[in-house]
């Protein structure tokens, strides 16, 4: 006896759906936001019931990133700290999550160390994107001091410079702006360092 024809949903009934069905923009959760970026390859952030899409990386991004996370990792891994790079969500607090380039906490077997996502870090990085440089230079610097994150390190290839900010009283201050022919140094990671010129060389 045959079986009766498969009769398919359409792609504009599931479209219709899936609308009625996920969150509208301004209304989604932490769980949900993290269950959205368990099953997507995008990059996401998530702000107080929004969703932001990021773009995706260039080759100049992730050539720098590379090299950043290269010697970040051979300074520090050895000292016992934990270096990630991203994407790795950050809960800045509850209602808000990011996804910072380089994430780094001081002390591997510190409990903010989460597989999921971290509860915090001691210094994260950020390389600045050409779509909207402000979310680096502005939003996300409110944002890690909200988490109080004691060090932020803008990395902003337009003028190959690296920007080492540190917390003091709620609010970022620089420890210093640094260009090619420069070394960039941590106040709080004692001995770190890194040459700026080979950084934005490595593009």
């Amino acid at each position: 006896m045959a079986l009766p024809d498969t009769v398919m949903t359409s792609q504009e009934a599931l479209d219709a759906i899936l609308s009625d069905t996920l969150p509208r923009q301004g209304r989604w959760s932490d769980e949900e936001y993290l269950w959205l970026t368990d099953r997507t390859r995008r990059l996401i952030e998530f702000t107080d019931g929004c969703i932001e899409e990021l773009p995706m990386p260039t080759s100049t991004h992730q050539a720098i990133l590379a090299f950043l996370y290269r010697a970040f990792y051979a300074h520090l891994a050895p000292r016992g700290c934990a270096v990630m790079f991203s994407a790795l969500r950050l809960r800045i607090r509850e209602g808000k999550f990011r996804e910072p380039d380089i994430l780094v906490l001081r002390d591997r077997t510190d409990p903010r160390y989460q597989d999921r996502f971290w509860l915090g870090a001691d210094l994260v990085a950020e390389v600045v994107s050409p779509d909207r440089p402000e979310r680096d230079l502005v939003d996300k610097r409110i944002d890690y001091a909200e988490a109080g994150i004691p060090e932020y390190w803008i990395v902003d290839p337009r003028h190959d410079t690296i920007t080492v900010l540190t917390l003091s009283a709620g609010a970022y201050v620089e420890h210093g702006v640094h260009s090619r022919g420069d070394q960039a140094t941590s106040p709080s990671l004692r001995g770190l360092a890194i040459d700026v010129t080979a950084t934005f060389d490595a593009r």
